[in-house]
């Protein structure tokens, strides 16, 4: 049985991993900060809530030794949890505003993931799937035929090409873990007010690829529910 444990996933594209992935046959750790959502997400799925700040040490320490003490392993990390962040005219912004993002974003998903890495390497084929974003492709931002180069959210755009480089640099370093990158695509949802032409179950079709591949599939790799994307 495949452990999934995922941040974020008490609604929009976590839930609707979650959702999808125990339709896959995998056991899942929904991973929330709000308890009332987490419980509620947890009991409507069939899953079981794990209480999770990921901008709180204590919390993601907390969190990891309640799998440890419960399932004992997972095989399955999905750092998903995500804010988007002021957006428009970036004249205004203060330190304050890019730490709360990149708190969330980047430095998240690195206490997350050091807290979990134990749990991982008790599995026979770990991995580890973070949501990124094109918003964070200099060449997507770039490309006018790009709904991505028509955005301007200075500090979302800026933590997910961060994470999309963590990302590769996890992969290089971690030859025991499959690390890669999921970009949802504009995906209707809390984040973006839902204007986002995507369903979730579409947002999410990349994510479910990654944390259901067979052993062996490569690392290091940022994929699209239309394909990989070069990192640039």
């Amino acid at each position: 049985m495949t452990i999934t444990f995922i941040t974020g996933a008490n609604k929009g594209l976590g839930r609707e991993t979650a959702r999808r992935l125990i339709e896959c046959g995998h056991t899942v750790l929904v991973g929330a900060r709000d308890r009332d959502q987490g419980e509620q997400t947890a009991a409507a799925l069939g899953a079981r809530y794990v209480p999770i700040d990921v901008t709180d040490d204590a919390s993601v320490t907390a969190a990891a030794a309640n799998v440890a003490a419960h399932e004992g392993r997972i095989d399955v990390l999905i750092n998903n949890a995500g804010v988007h962040g002021p957006a428009g005219d970036p004249s205004g912004l203060t330190a304050a505003d890019a730490l709360a993002v990149l708190d969330v974003n980047l430095i998240g998903v690195v206490r997350t993931t050091t807290a979990f890495l134990p749990l991982l390497r008790r599995s026979d084929d770990p991995v580890i799937v973070n949501v990124s974003s094109g918003m964070g492709s200099l060449a997507l931002t770039h490309d006018p035929d790009r709904p991505e180069s028509h955005v301007i959210a200075p500090l979302y755009t800026s933590s997910k090409a961060a994470l999309t480089m963590l990302t590769t640099q996890y992969a290089k370093a971690l030859k025991d873990i499959r690390v890669n990158a999921a970009d949802p695509g504009y995906t209707a949802t809390d984040l973006n007010g839902h204007s986002g032409p995507q369903t979730v179950t579409e947002g999410t079709d990349a994510i479910v690829t990654l944390a259901t591949e067979e052993p062996g599939s490569g690392s290091g790799r940022f994929l699209s529910r239309h394909g990989e994307i070069a990192w640039s």
